[in-house]
């Protein structure tokens, strides 16, 4: 049997990029979600079975969307692909983080740390981080393994910017990553976080929202299929 690899994008365009790469791809209603399954064939020649959807905008939902993945197709390793806002001074727009670690950030880990996996930050699986990190390499795209924020509201302007890097340490800040990389653990699956800087954290929603993110959708695709040609 095939090994199976789940990957969750941050947009439509994403995962419909990547479905068009896929073999015998069908498209199925479930849990709320259009999940695209099909085959990919990696670099040493073996069959790949990929599970691909969009799992919508914050905590909940990536974590409801995480769960389901993995309890109806038990993958090996879950993959999430997304954007978010920048607050490392020495990175610039379309540059990418690797979750190397995952923070909430309105959370009480005190409280959560208590239930499994008993932590109180997350952490992106490190030969997926290392294959990651050569795929970008190749592609030449600059990147960091870093610190990553996940909320559930949108960051913007200097002074919750600057609160979310005191409380965090954070190099992106975003409103799922965290909680793929939560439920991932939870049930003993590696996961992968990706994170490509699509603003400065300095925009507001209602003019971020109108942002025509359509290269990164294709740059970001062309990543996951890189990534999945390794594993």
């Amino acid at each position: 049997m095939s090994r199976t690899i789940a990957i969750i994008g941050a947009m439509d365009e994403e995962v419909a990029l990547i479905a068009r790469s896929l073999t015998d791809a069908a498209t199925h209603a479930e849990a709320g979600l259009n999940v695209t399954e099909g085959t990919f064939v990696g670099e040493t020649g073996e069959t790949l079975h990929v599970v691909a959807t969009v799992a919508g905008m914050g905590t909940v939902n990536a974590a409801a969307t995480t769960q389901h993945l993995i309890d109806a197709y038990a993958p090996e390793a879950v993959i999430f692909s997304g954007i978010a806002g920048n607050l490392n001074k020495d990175l610039h727009i379309n540059d990418v983080v690797l979750g190397g670690t995952l923070r909430y950030l309105d959370t009480d880990m005190r409280l959560i740390a208590q239930s499994a996996p008993k932590t109180d930050e997350f952490h992106s699986d490190p030969h997926l981080l290392a294959v990651a990190d050569a795929a970008l390499t190749d592609m030449g795209i600059t990147h960091i393994t870093g610190v990553i924020a996940t909320g559930n509201y949108f960051v913007e302007g200097d002074e919750n910017t600057a609160k979310v890097k005191a409380e965090t340490g954070a190099d992106a800040v975003e409103m799922e990553g965290a909680a793929v990389a939560h439920v991932a653990a939870r049930n003993e699956v590696p996961a992968l976080v990706i994170r490509a800087l699509s603003d400065n954290a300095d925009t507001e929603y209602e003019t971020f929202k109108d942002f025509d993110i359509s290269e990164y959708a294709d740059t970001a695709a062309k990543l996951v299929l890189n990534i999945l040609g390794r594993l």
